[in-house]
């Protein structure tokens, strides 16, 4: 790879991780061509971009990169595959369900909005952050619930109240 085409990598990997707020590193190395390409059908099913990248090339973006990244460079040693999605969980769900058949992929490390997590032990974690449309779902539901207790309660005390005048009524 000569210089120049080196530069037109670590730019459009720049530029990928300044479009991104959710960037996983993983290991995908000894998976067979099958669980590969299972892999990657996968990701591609769940809106996920997976590409294999040089860990050189990938540290020399981050550092170009407005993000600060903190310890995640650090982790770019052996077979580095970049995992970029607009849902902050999705890529650790399809590591946790694809390790089901397999001990791989392994979680190097992820960049989630702002947050940086090192090593594998942080899967259950990323699994457990919601997304935004989670989020607002839940507040939704929350700021309806109120109006949904007061809406019943006028209902079933209406019921109560016609009740009681028609018994008092009838005595």
């Amino acid at each position: 790879m000569t210089r120049e085409e080196k530069g037109i990598v670590i730019e459009d990997l720049t530029a990928q991780l300044a479009d991104n707020a959710n960037i996983y590193l993983a290991d995908i190395s000894g998976l067979d061509a099958l669980a590969t390409s299972n892999l990657r059908r996968a990701c591609f099913k769940a809106n996920i971009k997976l590409a294999v990248v040089k860990n050189t090339l990938l540290a020399k973006a981050m550092e170009a990169s407005d993000k600060e990244f903190g310890e995640l460079p650090d982790v770019l040693k052996g077979n580095t595959s970049l995992m970029l999605s607009e849902t902050g969980n999705a890529p650790a769900k399809l590591i946790k369900n694809f390790r089901k058949k397999s001990d791989k992929p392994v979680l190097k490390g992820a960049f989630i909005a702002e947050a940086i997590y090192i090593g594998d032990e942080n899967l259950d974690a990323l699994v457990n952050i919601k997304s935004k449309e989670e989020v607002i779902g839940d507040i939704i539901g929350l700021l309806q619930s109120p109006a949904k207790n007061v809406i019943s309660g006028l209902k079933s005390g209406g019921g109560k109240i016609a009740g009681i005048l028609k018994t008092l009524s009838e005595k």
